[in-house]
């Protein structure tokens, strides 16, 4: 087995890459030694930026052999075909959401991941910050009673107002359900286990959209998915959840309500890291703040826990199993919106094991 920390490749220099090269240079588990993207020069430009030495194309950086570890940052439509490319180079990956635009193509990843002896891992991380950690341990310390159901909500104009490049927003694999759903699809499965069936409506507001800053202020770009979901989702573990995700509404809103049989607790966003972590007891009229404690770092955290994974031959949090139930249950949502019907959910899914409380990406574990 190797040692030291994981020589690690961004594929994918775009807006979100920033986050990630910056976080990522301050955990000493892993090692950020290339960045690659098809525009050659934004790799450069992001590589001088966070200090990265080597930068190119992604086949340059999938030859490096020093390279074990890809973090795949490219949009959707490229995730599958990027991360299979990474897996037959012999690196690990870890994508960003979704996994892959459509399950079958997320299963044959992991098929070949499993088969070439690699690893998958995929965003988001986000249930592994502090606040949904928090939540997890409230829930499990019993603080709202036995868990009977949760409400979630997500919605705005979308992206396009501050997003130099919004149109991948609205093509297949993106839309306010693939793009914001896997923060609480994601954040609901590791608090209640897995998803047994779904039921769900979807509407599309406007056929065409503008780009509302950047260089390409003006522009007008095609809507092809849904920008409004309602979903109703039940577990096998018998919690029920009702969330929406919608690009229509003028109105900002982020909501995550879990309603036990002894209290409510208002969970923080889980596009974030922190808190606040509230609770509101039966037949009490006063919320109170419940201790927020864990990592606050952003984006990056499950590269750490999985580079630590794969040296102490553990199983890592953020996997592509998960991710595949969540693109599962998300394709779901869209199958019974089409269809008026619920959908069930074959496939069953142990949650990930919470974090411990100590736990601290910016300390080297490996030597």
């Amino acid at each position: 087995m190797s040692s030291g920390p994981v020589g690690t490749a961004v594929i994918g220099a775009g807006v979100i890459s920033a986050q990630y090269l910056r976080t990522l240079s301050g955990f000493p588990d892993v090692e950020v030694v290339a960045v690659a993207d098809l525009d050659e020069a934004r790799a450069e430009a992001a590589a001088r930026a966070h200090g990265v030495p080597v930068w190119g194309s992604p086949e340059t950086v999938l030859a490096l052999p020093e390279v074990e570890l890809v973090v795949n940052l490219t949009v959707p439509a490229a995730h599958a075909q990027v991360a299979t490319a990474a897996l037959r180079a012999g690196k690990h990956v870890y994508g960003e959401k979704p996994i892959t635009l459509v399950p079958a193509e997320a299963e044959k990843l992991l098929a070949e991941a499993s088969e070439r002896g690699l690893r998958v891992g995929n965003a988001p991380d986000t249930f592994l910050g502090a606040g949904l950690q928090s939540a997890l341990r409230a829930v499990a310390a019993g603080h709202i009673g036995a868990p009977v159901a949760a409400t979630t909500v997500t919605q705005s104009l979308g992206p396009e107002g501050w997003h130099p490049d919004p149109a991948f927003f609205y093509q297949p694999g993106a839309g306010p359900l693939f793009d914001l759903g896997p923060y609480y699809l994601t954040s609901l499965v590791a608090l209640f286990g897995s998803v047994s069936r779904v039921g769900a409506v979807a509407a599309r507001a406007r056929q065409e959209r503008s780009v509302g800053s950047g260089p390409k202020a003006g522009q007008v770009f095609p809507v092809d998915v849904p920008t409004h979901v309602s979903a109703l989702v039940e577990f096998a573990s018998g919690v029920r959840a009702n969330s929406t995700f919608s690009f229509d509404s003028a109105l900002p809103r982020i909501g995550f309500e879990i309603t036990g049989t002894d209290a409510t607790l208002a969970v923080p966003d889980p596009n974030t890291f922190g808190g606040p972590l509230k609770l509101l007891p039966n037949g009490s009229g006063d919320w109170r703040e419940l201790p927020v404690h864990g990592r606050l770092d952003g984006r990056g955290i499950g590269v750490v826990d999985m580079a630590r994974a794969l040296r102490g031959g553990t199983p890592h949090r953020a996997s592509g199993a998960l991710a595949l139930h969540v693109l599962q249950t998300m394709t779901a949502i869209t199958r019974s919106a089409d269809r008026a019907e619920f959908a069930p959910l074959a496939t069953q899914l142990v949650p990930p094991e919470p974090l411990p409380v100590e736990w601290d990406p910016r300390e080297a574990t490996l030597s």
